[in-house]
């Protein structure tokens, strides 16, 4: 049909020309282009009242919002953004706008961010990639070196203008304090040089706990690290706690807070100095200061070291025999018949093993540490075929 031709305008003029010139019925002329009775009628209307302006389109947007946030509640939503150096999201404003305009309908939570984010005062956060998540719950804590927590407390700036990222490790049963010691960043080497030196003054605990930040955990496989993955190799567990609840790991979140009171405010000029101020601390809390919950006992006189005594050669693992094992080569792959399958760059040199829970299915292990799965159906028919693992729920 020649009309569908045109833009909608003309296409509306079209429509009230051949109306004018009483050509059809009106039935007919609505059927001819395409439209119900009803909107002819509409367009009919609007030209008889406005003459062809009438037949422009009209916005949709209603001429009233009864539900519209007035505008003195927008502009204290804004000026409430900012406090002091401080940064309040909509959960925190809507306690404060109840408190402000008591007699007042507050929006919801949703509105106040819509009304930040188009005042330009909320930054799109790309989502991240996050560590996979550790199995929960955790294992209890029966007795001194079951488990340990690690942290980096958060980093301070000395009066040099250096920053300094304490290490702290605490055996969760007594409240004792293994380590307390400065660096320049958390990395892999320093760190896993200063968990070797507490590995030999107090041998090794059964589990480690951790957040999920480096260089604890990683984006590989099982969220295992350089760092995690040379645990395990001793035969330690590393638990993670569920990122942003630090109060899975509350004690020692606790003791951080103690140690910021105490050895931060003033900072010293440099690590040697605050390096001091961390031994001085390790003694006072460990052997000077009763713990509430250890009955006013000191955590020195409740901790004794492990029985599991530190060995420098890795721990070999022990399949079962019906399991596949095999070395982990660079960067990260293993040959399995005519498959290369990416596992993890940080297992490289360790062993892994290969349990068929079904025909062609294969579930991966470190150790006791579930890796993913692989489907072996799924490789190209060639000679050779590239495969990886596939995270699936799975409970240790």
């Amino acid at each position: 049909m020649p009309w569908l031709e045109v833009n909608p305008m003309d296409q509306k003029v079209l429509f009230i020309a051949d109306f004018l010139r009483e050509s059809r019925s009106f039935t007919d002329l609505c059927i001819q282009y395409g439209i119900s009775r009803k909107t002819g009628y509409k367009w009919l209307t609007r030209y008889q009242q406005s003459g062809v302006d009438g037949l422009l389109e009209h916005s949709r947007k209603p001429r009233s919002s009864p539900q519209q946030t007035p505008y003195p509640i927008r502009q204290a939503i804004l000026k409430l953004r900012q406090c002091g150096d401080l940064i309040l999201g909509p959960k925190k404003i809507q306690k404060l706008l109840l408190q402000q305009y008591p007699n007042e309908s507050i929006p919801s939570k949703t509105t106040i961010y819509k009304i930040l984010y188009d005042a330009g005062m909320v930054e799109k956060r790309h989502r991240k990639q996050r560590v996979s998540p550790f199995p929960q719950p955790f294992a209890p804590v029966e007795s001194v070196n079951d488990l340990w927590s690690a942290d980096f407390k958060g980093q301070f700036k000395m009066r040099s203008g250096a920053y300094c990222y304490p290490l702290t490790i605490m055996d969760h049963k007594s409240r004792f304090l293994l380590c307390c010691q400065g660096f320049e960043g958390p990395r892999f080497e320093e760190t896993k040089c200063a968990f070797e030196k507490i590995f030999r003054d107090y041998g090794l605990p059964r589990r480690i706990q951790t957040d999920n930040g480096v260089p604890f955990a990683s984006r590989a496989a099982a969220g295992l690290s350089r760092l995690s993955a040379w645990w395990v190799s001793l035969g330690i567990l590393p638990e993670r706690i569920e990122p942003g609840k630090p109060q899975q790991n509350g004690r020692h979140e606790r003791m951080h807070r103690t140690l910021k009171q105490a050895v931060t405010k003033p900072p010293e000029r440099g690590f040697r100095a605050q390096q001091k101020r961390f031994d001085q601390f390790i003694t006072d809390y460990n052997q000077n200061r009763p713990h509430e919950a250890l009955q006013q006992q000191t955590p020195a006189s409740v901790y004794k070291a492990s029985e599991r005594i530190y060995r420098e050669d890795p721990h070999e693992f022990i399949y079962p025999d019906y399991y596949e094992q095999l070395s982990v080569q660079h960067p990260g792959i293993v040959y399995f018949r005519n498959h290369t399958i990416y596992i993890s760059n940080v297992l490289i040199n360790y062993c892994v093993g290969l349990n068929e829970v079904e025909q062609g299915i294969f579930d991966v292990y470190f150790g006791p540490i579930y890796l993913g799965r692989f489907d072996e159906r799924n490789a190209v028919k060639k000679s050779t075929s590239y495969l990886s693992l596939k995270s699936v729920t799975h409970v240790y």
